[in-house]
């Protein structure tokens, strides 16, 4: 192989680490959103409500029954905090394993190849969302279409995810057929 070769061979590499950092900074950035809104959950709930049932609220105009969900949710984390405060605690644990989940993702950031099973791993938590949403959605009382909400995060969640990992997979498959350096 040239030099030449060699040169094209590592800038495109380096242009692929660079688009593949950037998808996992989309994924970490949503995973620390998504745990961060865990923690005024009362709060946002009645943004929600008051959005929703605001003017302009096109939505909730033509299917009353999310209007009806979206208060009933509303009422109940604000009853809940109201009479039994230490519940929100379990929220709290959700938005802290969000944020440790992120942390995760320092590894794949600093080198995807050497840590793309955390990537993978990722991939089967995003697919287990739909199982859960399905199994557990219907024993809670959680309505049908909310819990296709719940499960497009592991659906759109999973997007960046598997381009990262298309992405990665010539770069692993080189990194996978080195030979082991010698110990000793």
């Amino acid at each position: 192989m040239s030099d030449a070769t060699g040169d094209a061979g590592t800038a495109a590499e380096r242009a692929t680490l660079r688009r593949v950092r950037r998808w996992l900074w989309v994924f970490v950035v949503c995973l620390v959103l998504s745990g961060l809104t865990a923690f005024p959950l009362e709060s946002e709930t009645r943004w929600l409500a008051d959005l929703a049932a605001g003017p302009g609220a096109p939505v909730t105009d033509r299917f009353p029954v999310l209007l009806e969900w979206i208060e009933k949710v509303r009422d109940a984390v604000a009853e809940t905090n109201a009479r039994y405060p230490f519940l929100a605690y379990g929220t709290d644990w959700l938005a802290f394993a969000h944020l440790v989940i992120a942390a995760a993702f320092l590894g794949p950031l600093k080198d995807p190849v050497r840590n793309v099973w955390v990537i993978r791993w990722a991939v089967l938590a995003c697919a287990g969302i739909i199982p859960l949403a399905l199994v557990c959605g219907p024993l809670r009382g959680i309505p049908p279409y909310w819990s296709l909400v719940d499960m497009s995060f592991g659906v759109v969640g999973v997007v960046p995810l598997l381009i990262v990992l298309r992405a990665l997979r010539p770069l692993v498959e080189r990194a996978e057929s080195r030979p082991a350096p010698a110990v000793g």
